[in-house]
């Protein structure tokens, strides 16, 4: 969600604009058979022969990626997945750290083979890019430890100063509930999470929506805020792979699988705490 962003789509989307929703009433593709071929006679010719599996993500959004302390090397759900990924697929995974915004236009000019950021499975997305979700989570409300103002709900931010994400589905969520405030909120925008949350600790706003797993790790290693528990949104989070790749695609699902029925996928989720966020089946575009 700070990444289920309504991402500006080239030449799909005007900028900063909805795309509509779709009427064309195709459904979703079936990943690959469990049985049949591996995830690496799936690869198409073109990526096999470069050795490589190019990774785009966007730094600074734990647990699902971030830098090692004192390192540039990425780490995290999404990192660890990838790498995965690219054993699975007989590739070696180089991972590219992206600005956000720039993460599905990069894929729509080649510039990487996969994008995993912590994306929202959108309609609008779809217009774009595949999904081969893999992960389920939705925003929740955090505040200051102790919840001084007494928030409970997204009706409990009418009328008060909140922060969000620049470009978020996090910042749709509440700008549908402020269509229904009678006293409007005031709402700021910050870059990213972590940057929305020194807006809390100076006491300029009293609230914000983050994904989940983030939001339970960033309370959990700061000691500073506390995480409500109702999610909003909730829903499928995919690796974005180019529409027109989908050789690509199906080779992904299918390597997702393998670790899946492996089991290797639940260990990682473990090692960063988003077991709860599992997926038990590989799906492709299944996302609202």
């Amino acid at each position: 969600m700070r990444k289920h962003l309504v991402i500006a789509l080239v030449a799909v989307c005007a900028l900063g604009a909805g795309c509509g929703r779709s009427t064309s009433g195709t459904a979703a593709p079936t990943p690959p058979s469990a049985t049949g071929k591996s995830a690496k006679d799936l690869v198409p010719d073109t990526v096999r022969k470069s050795g490589e599996l190019r990774m785009a993500t966007s730094e600074g959004y734990p647990p699902m990626e971030m830098y090692k302390p004192g390192t540039q090397e990425m780490t995290g759900v999404d990192a660890d997945l990838a790498v995965a990924i690219g054993a699975r697929l007989g590739l070696k995974t180089r991972i590219v750290n992206a600005s956000f915004d720039g993460l599905i236009p990069g894929l729509q000019g080649g510039r990487w083979d996969i994008a995993m950021a912590a994306l929202s499975d959108l309609e609008q997305r779809r217009k774009a890019v595949d999904f081969v979700d893999y992960f389920n989570a939705g925003g929740s409300i955090m505040v200051r430890k102790g919840n001084p103002e007494g928030i409970k709900t997204l009706a409990d931010l009418c009328g008060r100063k909140v922060v969000l994400a620049k470009g978020s589905s996090n910042l749709e969520i509440g700008k549908r509930q402020n269509d229904k405030c009678a006293q409007k909120m005031e709402i700021m925008q910050s870059e990213d999470a972590p940057t929305g949350l020194l807006t809390i600790d100076a006491g300029r706003t009293v609230a914000t929506i983050v994904d989940s797993p983030v939001a339970a790790m960033y309370a959990k290693e700061t000691g500073k805020y506390e995480v409500l528990p109702e999610q909003y949104d909730a829903g499928p989070w995919g690796i974005a792979v180019d529409k027109k790749q989908t050789g690509l695609r199906d080779a992904v699902a299918k390597a997702l699988q393998e670790l899946i029925d492996s089991g290797e996928y639940g260990k990682i989720l473990e090692k960063y705490g988003t077991t709860a966020n599992a997926v038990s089946k590989v799906t492709i575009n299944t996302g609202a």
